[in-house]
């Protein structure tokens, strides 16, 4: 079994490299606008790409999976015609949703309450939502043909010249919120001139009206889910500024931002998971395996959220050349990033659990599950922000992971029932609360001015934790046999005799 999960433990390690990359570079953008942009800005910034998300669903209407399913097994058609058909598709909706939204600036500049000066941000964002629905067939295109350096390549690339383009607008030109509409619209441009090679070896200009309708068919169904999933990542913004106003929804967006951390950790594990648990499934003790992933899981992102959680306004607060990670007038949020950070991790949880589903090709559950973090997500924002404000929809967030993983868990126990070792789960949660409630009821700060006392005191929690994991017996004895030999191994690689106490295979 330590052979599997350490295999996934590998996989994940480089299947993130390109994730870490690229969301690090963008994550840029976040130090660089809380330095720049006063949180007024920062939030119609923020809300505006909240609905661009919305939208994006309708302009794809679930044409990627439908290319996927369709052009994969060629079932009607030719390959050129599965290309041509849902990129032509897509290429005259678009427009023809672009030219409406256009038309209608005003009207839906007035609609989304947006300041004056910056109602033109609603023709940048009609022409970033062509361009991004125009790149999906191509993109998809190379996922098929298992191009994976030229997609990421590409993608990279669009995040290079997304950070560039703001940093030359925003900060030489000094455009503020129109710099960032622009770059973007930049980006998206150079990543479609980027795909026309792709686009050109595939395109036919033959509309195969069969195919568009079998696509039609099997991707409309995706939108509701596709719109689930955006209430679940975005809906917080909308709802924040109807109830509050542009600054508070920038100061939420800059610390909600700070939990990239904690979603790179899901995000790596995600890309990693799938395959993982497909190739695993087919074993006598998978379920086993399963079962022993998603201990280990838990205790390294309660670990990791812990340590975040202790440190994050230390890692805010960083200043370099006078500027910091977080601009000052954006400190009052910091309080809403341990709440992120652990509705992330209830997000990590729903990825694990979701693995039954598809395993017994059940997909048609995942929808249920999420729609029921959307409708948590949206009944708590309109419950709590009057009440917290942005605190408010930090928890809604994290209730929101929180019922999606319950209902994961029923909808997968039904098809595929797997025996989770609730006992070292509930000794993670509990250790993890508990040194919470020493981090909070015991204000260090107030006592001493001095940074050492409080760096000491941080890490002793986070040793605390791990102490209690070794006090309630967590690790079982072959582990800690294991872990031992592991460090005894230092840098010994290819010993390969087992442990005492385990098997050859290391399984326990």
């Amino acid at each position: 079994m330590f052979d599997k999960i350490k295999r996934l433990g590998t996989d994940t390690a480089i299947y993130g490299i390109s994730t870490i990359l690229g969301r690090f570079l963008n994550f840029l953008l976040v130090p660089f606008y809380t330095n720049i942009l006063p949180p007024g800005d920062y939030g119609v910034v923020a809300y505006v790409y909240s609905i661009i998300a919305f939208i994006n669903v309708l302009y794809s209407y679930g044409m990627e999976s439908a290319y996927f399913k369709y052009s994969s097994s060629l079932e009607i058609g030719s390959a050129k015609e599965n290309f041509s058909t849902p990129f032509l598709s897509l290429l005259g909706t678009s427009v023809l949703f672009s030219i409406v939204i256009s038309g209608l600036a005003p009207l839906i500049g007035g609609l989304l309450n947006l300041p004056l000066k910056f109602e033109s941000v609603v023709l940048y964002s009609a022409a970033i939502l062509a361009l991004d629905a125009l790149a999906i067939i191509p993109f998809a295109s190379l996922r098929m043909e298992r191009k994976a350096k030229t997609f990421a390549t590409i993608k990279f690339l669009n995040i290079v010249i997304n950070v560039g383009m703001n940093i030359v607008l925003l900060l030489v030109f000094r455009m503020g919120v129109m710099g960032v509409f622009v770059s973007g619209l930049v980006a998206s441009g150079a990543t479609l001139l980027m795909l026309l090679p792709t686009v050109f070896r595939h395109l036919t200009v033959k509309f195969h009206t069969s195919l568009w309708k079998a696509l039609l068919m099997f991707g409309l169904p995706y939108i509701p889910s596709g719109l689930s999933a955006m209430a679940m990542q975005v809906i917080d913004r909308p709802i924040l500024r109807a109830l509050t106003d542009d600054a508070t929804v920038g100061v939420y967006q800059a610390n909600y931002r700070l939990g990239i951390f904690m979603m790179l950790v899901v995000s790596m594990y995600d890309y990693a998971w799938r395959p993982f648990f497909f190739a695993t499934a087919k074993e006598s003790d998978a379920k086993n395996v399963f079962a022993r992933v998603l201990t280990y899981l838990l205790l390294f992102m309660a670990t990791i959220g812990l340590v975040l959680t202790f440190f994050i306004d230390n890692i805010a607060m960083v200043s370099i050349f006078g500027r910091h990670i977080i601009g000052p007038s954006y400190w009052s949020g910091l309080n809403i990033v341990p709440v992120v950070l652990f509705g992330y991790v209830f997000l990590g949880v729903a990825t694990n659990l979701s693995a039954g589903l598809y395993i017994q090709k059940k997909t048609q559950y995942l929808p249920i599950a999420t729609f029921i973090g959307a409708v948590v997500n949206v009944v708590v924002n309109f419950l709590l922000i009057p009440v917290c404000g942005m605190t408010g929809a930090a928890w809604a967030t994290f209730l929101a992971y929180l019922a999606q993983a319950a209902a994961t868990y029923v909808l997968v126990q039904r098809v595929y029932p797997v025996r989770y070792e609730g006992a070292r789960l509930i000794k993670i949660a509990g250790a993890a609360m508990l040194v919470l409630a020493l981090y909070y009821l015991i204000p260090v700060a107030r006592w001493s001015p001095s940074f050492l006392i409080h760096a000491g005191w941080k890490v002793g929690l986070v040793v605390i934790f791990l102490l209690m994991m070794y006090a309630m017996k967590f690790f079982e004895p072959r582990e800690i046999v294991l872990l031992k030999r592991m460090v005894a191994r230092g840098k010994a690689p290819g010993h390969s005799t087992p442990a005492p106490g385990l098997p050859p295979d290391g399984n326990v």
